[in-house]
């Protein structure tokens, strides 16, 4: 198992799935944190975001593996407050060896007139320009260490495979997570001289918040109906319905190691099959 002690973590959306499992899984191997999430719910969405709590649960658990954390409310799309998250955590650690760009939400619930256009905007904005945000905060730092580095973007089946949908949250999330595959590749390309890695991950659905919750089990449930809630196209290769965030951060783990120190601009799927089917 890949030794990170000494290395410094920066993640979006840590307080909870897939940013909560990165955090511990990193920890656990000697990393030290620092970690943001909105901890408000986006009123174009139709699920809760994780809590305040819910992020300094995150921390209990971090420290509870012996490491450090600093952990901030902040929100993506806000460059500014972003930026002053990071600094705070940059501050107290002196330095940034990985950065995991993971923050993202889901609409795919119908919405009418003129709320398309927020739900197209909000799911842009998180998903596409936040991860951007993300990097170019804390980027600067990891380039002027001159240790190399790793970043790893949490992308989605849907930026390897785009199903038929009128709805304009899978439309936004869906050319969102292909964004990320084009952001990635320029970044990889950018910054390889420094030995600096830059890759896509693509789970397919994973336990979280933004899959567990009332929304999703009556979508879900309709599905099972056969009432064409467009969810029976979201089906995976491998008999396995959904993922843990555990088995997603044990594969980012391997992919920001010196195990994987020769990978680069690569789109990975963790998607139990999806993109073949």
């Amino acid at each position: 198992m890949s030794d990170f002690t000494g290395k410094v973590v920066f993640i979006s959306g840590v307080a909870r799935g897939q940013g909560r499992a990165h955090a511990l899984e990193l920890a656990s191997r000697g990393a030290d944190i620092i970690g943001i999430d909105i901890c408000q719910d986006i009123n174009s969405m139709d699920y809760p975001n994780a809590s305040h709590a819910d992020l300094k649960e995150t921390i209990r658990l971090v420290e509870a593996t012996g490491r450090r954390m600093v952990g901030r409310i902040a929100d993506v799309r806000d460059r500014e407050g972003l930026a002053a998250a990071f600094a705070e955590g940059h501050a107290e650690f002196g330095r940034v060896d990985i950065i995991i760009a993971n923050a993202g939400i889901v609409r795919l619930t119908p919405s009418e007139g003129e709320q398309r256009a927020v739900v197209w905007r909000d799911i842009i904005d998180v998903n596409l320009t936040g991860v951007w945000n993300t990097i170019e905060v804390a980027l600067p730092a990891m380039r002027q260490s001159g240790n190399g580095g790793s970043i790893v973007i949490t992308s989605s089946s849907a930026g390897l495979k785009g199903t038929g949908s009128d709805l304009a949250g899978s439309q936004a999330y869906t050319a969102a997570k292909r964004g990320l595959v084009g952001l990635m590749q320029t970044l990889a390309n950018e910054y390889a001289a420094e030995w600096i890695r830059v890759n896509t991950v693509h789970p397919t659905g994973v336990a979280s918040g933004m899959t567990m919750n009332a929304t999703m089990e009556k979508l879900f449930a309709a599905a099972g109906a056969g009432e064409g809630s467009g969810m029976t196209t979201m089906q995976n290769a491998l008999p396995i319905d959904i993922l843990q965030s555990t088995d997603i951060a044990k594969a980012v783990a391997w992919l920001v190691s010196d195990e994987a120190k020769f990978i680069t601009g690569i789109a990975l799927p963790l998607d139990a099959g999806f993109s073949v089917r």
